[in-house]
């Protein structure tokens, strides 16, 4: 490990002469510089390919048409989970959510860590509550 004098404080650049935030990488300068006036041109181009059924321009067009897929806020009834006897219950609504089609088998385990996170939480809090007491009546 490097000695305590050598480190940079956090938050303080390594390079503070280095690149500039924002700035643009060299050969991205140069292809823009290049395509410059042609983007029009070549966008017509690559629908006209697409439209006579090219797969790859099809793909190129579709995949600028279509936001790449982001996570996205779901809502539908999660009982209350207050001890881990809450949790059969949970785990009911989220296979009844996926078999409805209300919710993906991916946001289902993404809720299960939740509530598995949840339950952690309150486990911990009941041990410790638990050994309070246990610590007051033996002192």
């Amino acid at each position: 490990m490097p000695k305590e004098e050598t480190q940079f404080e956090p938050g303080q650049s390594g390079n503070p002469a280095g690149r500039p935030k924002g700035s643009r990488n060299r050969s991205t300068l140069a292809l823009e510089a290049i395509f410059e006036g042609e983007a029009e041109a070549l966008s017509r181009r690559a629908i006209q390919m697409a439209l006579e059924g090219d797969g790859p321009a099809m793909k190129l067009c579709l995949d600028r048409l279509l936001s790449p897929r982001r996570h996205r806020s779901i809502s539908f009834d999660l009982p209350v989970i207050e001890s881990a006897a809450d949790l059969p219950k949970a785990t009911e609504a989220m296979l009844r959510a996926v078999a409805s089609g209300e919710i993906t088998p991916s946001e289902a385990a993404d809720i299960g860590k939740a509530v598995s996170a949840h339950i952690e939480a309150i486990t911990a809090a009941q041990m410790a509550e638990r050994l309070a007491r246990l610590e007051e009546a033996n002192g």
